[in-house]
């Protein structure tokens, strides 16, 4: 064992956290005046995810060339890397939980109370005596506030197509595990790209649903709250399975660099976990927000 693995490995002090916070302000006050119609939102947007691209390049590139140069393999390295990832899908637990929450308070709680289900009466007539209670809402309550979808979105069609795709997305990933374990080459790269199509898959045909929303339903984020909670919940999940579908396909050149073995491949573990964590989500998307 070399002298830099004795002990706990601490890297040197870093830019990189630096850079990605620089580029995350970008895109965070980018997309604020881009909502708010300034001329340069749309600029900052684009220059902050420039930044925030290199920063992550960067800095996974580094941490790439550490686990190379075995510098991350302690137990103890390896012990911390694990509760990292485990915090971070936490974290993403509750940020979903937090879109999930107001889907539920908007239909058990809100819109009853508007149409005055219950003990909601006498605030139904002061606020909104023409408002009727129905899920989704479909039909014009107000069109000077919104224009409401002409019909809702199916859930019978690519959403459940896309259901299937993720959840074979799921198998094929874990075949890759086995794979890794059982030190097979040939199977594991096999269903690591399979994995990665599945995504890549996925959002092809959401990007396809999105189009029969806005072009044939009228579906939008302005739609009333179940076009807004339906494109956030959705959009949000596209967003990780966009980031998963990345990082699958950064596992497999690394799978084809031959830098994973059965005593160390924590970085595939790290994905599939990820990969496992948006599989769930979806279950959950497909039942509260298409089929209900």
């Amino acid at each position: 064992m070399s002298d830099h693995q004795q002990g706990y490995y601490l890297p040197a002090p870093s830019a990189w956290p630096v850079k990605a916070s620089a580029g995350l302000l970008c895109v965070m006050l980018g997309a604020a005046n881009w909502l708010h119609s300034e001329w340069f939102g749309p600029w900052l947007l684009g220059f902050g995810f420039c930044i925030l691209l290199y920063a992550v390049f960067g800095w996974f590139s580094t941490v790439i060339h550490e686990n190379r140069a075995g510098i991350t393999l302690d137990k103890q390295v390896d012990h911390s890397f694990r509760w990292c990832m485990c915090w971070f899908i936490f974290s993403e637990v509750m940020f979903f939980g937090a879109f999930f929450g107001a889907l539920f308070f908007v239909r058990m709680f809100a819109v009853p109370s508007l149409g005055g289900t219950g003990t909601h009466f006498m605030s139904h007539l002061l606020l909104w005596p023409s408002f009727q209670t129905a899920w989704p809402q479909v039909m014009n309550p107000a069109p000077d506030m919104f224009v409401a979808p002409k019909s809702v979105m199916e859930a019978w069609g690519i959403p459940a197509i896309n259901t299937f795709v993720l959840l074979t997305s799921g198998v094929t990933i874990t075949i890759a595990h086995w794979a890794i374990l059982a030190n097979h080459r040939k199977t594991m790269l096999i269903s690591q790209l399979a994995t990665a199509a599945l995504g890549v898959t996925f959002l092809f045909l959401q990007g396809h649903e999105y189009l029969i929303a806005w072009l044939q339903k009228g579906l939008t984020l302005g739609s009333g709250i179940y076009g807004t909670t339906f494109f956030m919940l959705t959009g949000f999940h596209g967003l990780h399975v966009t980031i998963g579908t990345i990082g699958l396909c950064v596992i497999l050149y690394r799978m084809l660099k031959r830098d994973f073995n059965p005593h160390n491949h924590f970085a595939f573990e790290a994905i599939s976990w990820y990969w496992h964590f948006v599989d769930v989500v979806w279950l959950l998307l497909f039942v509260f927000v298409y089929w209900m």
